[in-house]
């Protein structure tokens, strides 16, 4: 009976396994809640196993995009590995605790959407002339982007590519970069600067 009742041990041979015959499946869930605490890897394996699922479904079904619900998911579960220790079987149960996650790390991917389409408006704000031209407008503006973006020195390039693409802060870019933050800011406020100049010269090119 005791080797039934240690919580950690008693994981890692039935981790991926579904609940016992005649166990209740919230004592399940608590032995992986209990798993997930004590940063046992197997029973958190059985965790993605058991709520990615449904995590993945919750972000396809918000966000309308397979690959952005792809990341949302990993991000989920990222941040429950990192943030174990935040969770606290008394106030509710894991699936309630991941779900919780799960559209925080939604909105947070919403909330990168609307950046990401901020970033490239500053970017080619100024660069249209009169009204919009409509659906080729919008696909000529994002070609020149590209193009204006490999001609960009590489600093700048990359600082722009990680803020763009990645959604990075300033702080965060001069963290993975190792760039002090006023060198991030330099060169964000250039690289923007020469995107704007190149892709109005682009656009009277093309016209």
């Amino acid at each position: 009976m005791t080797t039934h009742t240690r919580s950690t041990p008693s994981l890692a041979p039935t981790a991926g396994a579904p609940p016992p015959a005649g166990t209740p499946d919230t004592r399940y869930e608590d032995e992986l809640g209990r798993g997930l605490r004590a940063a046992d890897e197997d029973a958190f394996a059985a965790i993605y196993r058991r709520w990615g699922p449904l995590v993945h479904t919750m972000a396809t079904r918000s966000l309308g995009d397979a690959d952005e619900a792809e990341d949302v998911t990993q991000q989920v579960f990222i941040g429950a590995w990192r943030g174990r220790a935040g969770f606290h079987p008394e106030r509710g149960p894991l699936g309630a605790w991941l779900v919780g996650i799960t559209r925080r790390k939604i909105v947070d991917a919403l909330a990168a959407r609307t950046r990401r389409l901020e970033l490239v408006d500053s970017a080619t704000r100024g660069a249209r002339p009169g009204p919009p031209g409509g659906a080729a407008d919008e696909v000529l503006d994002r070609v020149l982007l590209v193009h204006e973006l490999s001609r960009l020195p590489s600093d700048q390039r990359d600082v722009l590519c990680l803020a763009f693409y990645e959604d990075l802060t300033q702080s965060q870019i001069a963290e993975r970069t190792g760039m002090p933050l006023g060198t991030v800011k330099s060169h964000a406020r250039r690289g923007l600067h020469r995107l704007r100049r190149g892709m109005e010269q682009g656009r009277t090119a093309t016209a």
